[in-house]
């Protein structure tokens, strides 16, 4: 299992939980959005990823749209 599925699969308490801490908010993205990449190379994986590692407060806006839509933004 990818970790992307992983991440997909967990409650949405454990998702926000997650995604709260800063440092780890960082990890968990970086893990989330090269393993769905990996698994699915398409421009919208790419894009998230290339936000994900290289803009820090995307994981905020990650955040929010977590609450909303149970998965990361650009992470198809």
């Amino acid at each position: 299992m990818t970790f992307d599925k992983w991440f997909n699969k967990q409650s949405r308490l454990i998702q926000i939980i997650l995604l709260l801490i800063p440092f780890v908010n960082w990890v968990v993205e970086i893990l989330v959005r090269l393993s769905a990449l990996l698994r699915k190379p398409n421009l919208v994986n790419a894009l998230g990823c290339v936000f994900g590692i290289i803009i820090p407060i995307f994981g905020w806006i990650d955040l929010v749209w977590c609450l909303l839509f149970k998965h990361l933004l650009l992470c198809d």
